[in-house]
C-alpha cells in the first residue's frame, strides 16, 4: 500500500522497490538479513536522495533520516522505535562501504524491471521497444588504486591526473530512461572498447528491441550480436562499409536487400564469429540535411517497416546527447567523489536509479497531461522535484502534503520544451571544458 505522506520520489521508490524485495534478494545471495537503521533499502535510497538534492553530502542525507523523513522505509529495529538516529554520518558511511556489490546490482536490475512495469504505456513500433546506444566518459577522485584498474588519460606532458571510466548505456527511445550500464577502463593495457561494452549491455534488453547506433557501433560484429540477442539493429555504417556491402556506388536513395557477412579484418578481430556468419536485412540509403550541408545516410537493419520511418527512427538518436547530459550533469555523474572502485560503482548505480525515478515521474506527468515524455524538460523537472521534497514534507497535515504531492507532478507537467519553428539562426557548436588539476605541492603518487 503507498504512503500518501512520502514525498513524490520516494513514494515511488517505496512502491517499486517494497522491503520483501531487498530481504528476497540478500536471501539468494547468501547474505544475512539483519534489522537494523541502515537496512540495504534504506542505505539505496539515501544514496539516490544525495543524487537528487544540490549539494548531495552525507550530512544532508543523515538529517533527513533523523528527522523521520525516512520512516515509511525504516525497520522496526530498537533504536528506530526508541528514536535514538545519531546525525553522525559514521554509521552510513559504514553501510555504503558494506553494502555488497552484487546486491546492488540486483536490485537496479530488479527496480528497472518494476519501472518498466509500473510505466507501461504504448511503444512505437507496434510493440517493440527501441533503444539508443552510446557511449561515454567519466572523472573520479585520484588515487593510487583507482588509478591502476582506470588509468587517467594520456597526454603531450605525461600521465594526467583523474582515473578515466569508459561507459556505454541504452536510452528507451519513447520515455528516456536508462538501463543498466557497463563500464571499463579507457586507457592503459586493460582498456576496453565500446562495442565489447556494449555487447554486455544489450544482455538486459526485453526480446525483440529495436537498437539504434552510429557509425561506432556499425560493424558486421555489433550487428551480428544484436541479431543473435533476437534484436533488431538500426546501425549507421560508414560510406565506405556501405559501398562494399551493395558492392557498389550508392548514389541514389533506395531500399536494398542485403546479405552481410564478415570480412577478414572481421574474422580477425573476432575469431569466435562462427564459419556461416551472416544477417539478412535491408541497407538503406538516404540523403540527410538541407543545400550543401546535404549528406549520405547509410542504414543497416533487419526492421520490416518502410524506410522513412526507419530514417525517422535513426533521427531519434540525438535524444542520447541530451539524455547523456541530463545524466552526467544534473544528477551530478560526470565526476565521482569517491576513494574506492567499489564504492565508485555503487554510487553510479544510484545515480541511474535517481536519474530514472525523476523520468518516470516525467512519464506520469506526461501521461496526465495528455503529451509526450519527450516534451517535457529534465532540467526543469529536476529542479522541481529537488526542491518538492522538503516542501511537501512541511505540510502540517497528510491533506496538504498530499495536496502538495499533486501540485509537484502537475508542475513537471508544464516544464514543456519550446516547440522551434524555424531554424536556429547560428550554427551549433561544441566547446570544450576547460579542466584544473589539484593544487598541490608536489605529484600524486
Amino acid at each position: 500500500m503507498t504512503n500518501p505522506e512520502l514525498p513524490v520520489v520516494l513514494n515511488l521508490y517505496a512502491e517499486i522497490a517494497p522491503g520483501g524485495l531487498f530481504r528476497l534478494l540478500q536471501r539468494s545471495l547468501g547474505a544475512k538479513v539483519r534489522d537494523g537503521i541502515y537496512t540495504p533499502r534504506v542505505v539505496i535510497w539515501m544514496m539516490i536522495m544525495q543524487r537528487l538534492q544540490g549539494r548531495g553530502t552525507l550530512a544532508g542525507a543523515v538529517e533527513q533520516l533523523a528527522q523521520g523523513r525516512l520512516d515509511g522505509l525504516l525497520s522496526r529495529c530498537k533504536r528506530v522505535r526508541e528514536n535514538r538516529i545519531a546525525l553522525s554520518t559514521g554509521g552510513y558511511c559504514q553501510a555504503r562501504q558494506n553494502l555488497p556489490r552484487l546486491l546492488m546490482e540486483r536490485s537496479v536490475e530488479e527496480i528497472l524491471q518494476r519501472l518498466r512495469n509500473h510505466l507501461g504505456g504504448r511503444l512505437l513500433l507496434a510493440q517493440r521497444p527501441a533503444y539508443v546506444l552510446d557511449g561515454s566518459s567519466l572523472r573520479m577522485d585520484h588515487s593510487a588504486v583507482q588509478s591502476e584498474q582506470y588509468p587517467p588519460a594520456p597526454s603531450w606532458y605525461g600521465e594526467s591526473h583523474w582515473p578515466i571510466i569508459r561507459v556505454v548505456v541504452l536510452h528507451d527511445v519513447e520515455t528516456g530512461m536508462a538501463e543498466q550500464p557497463r563500464w571499463g577502463p579507457m586507457y592503459g593495457s586493460g582498456a576496453v572498447g565500446e562495442q565489447a561494452l556494449a555487447e554486455k549491455t544489450i544482455d538486459c534488453l526485453p526480446a525483440g528491441a529495436a537498437i539504434i547506433g552510429d557509425r561506432n557501433f556499425g560493424t558486421f560484429a555489433m550487428a551480428y550480436a544484436m541479431h543473435q540477442r533476437g534484436h533488431a539493429p538500426v546501425i549507421r555504417l560508414t560510406d565506405v562499409r556501405a559501398q562494399k556491402l551493395q558492392a557498389g556506388p550508392l548514389n541514389q536513395p533506395g531500399d536494398y536487400a542485403v546479405e552481410w557477412k564478415p570480412s577478414r579484418w572481421d574474422r580477425a578481430k573476432h575469431d569466435q564469429l562462427p564459419a556461416d556468419a551472416a544477417i539478412a536485412g535491408r541497407l538503406i540509403v538516404a540523403r540527410v540535411g538541407r543545400g550543401k550541408s546535404a549528406q549520405g545516410l547509410y542504414l543497416f537493419t533487419t526492421l520490416s517497416i518502410p524506410a522513412e520511418e526507419v530514417v525517422a527512427l535513426y533521427g531519434k538518436r540525438w535524444n542520447v546527447e541530451t539524455d547523456l547530459r541530463s545524466l552526467k550533469q544534473t544528477v551530478r555523474l560526470q565526476h565521482l567523489n569517491v576513494q574506492s572502485v567499489d564504492l565508485m560503482e555503487k554510487e553510479l548505480l544510484a545515480a541511474l536509479l535517481a536519474y530514472n525515478l525523476v523520468r518516470a515521474i516525467m512519464c506520469l506527468a506526461a501521461r496526465s497531461a495528455g503529451i509526450e515524455a519527450r516534451q517535457l524538460s529534465f532540467t526543469w523537472a529536476y529542479n522541481i522535484v529537488q526542491d518538492g521534497i522538503s516542501n511537501a514534507l512541511a505540510g502540517s497535515t497528510v491533506n496538504e502534503q498530499v495536496h502538495r504531492l499533486e501540485r509537484i507532478v502537475a508542475l513537471v507537467s508544464r516544464c514543456r520544451l519550446p516547440n522551434r519553428k524555424e531554424r536556429r539562426s547560428f550554427p551549433r557548436r561544441v566547446w570544450g571544458r576547460g579542466q584544473s588539476f589539484p593544487s598541490m605541492g608536489e605529484k600524486t603518487k
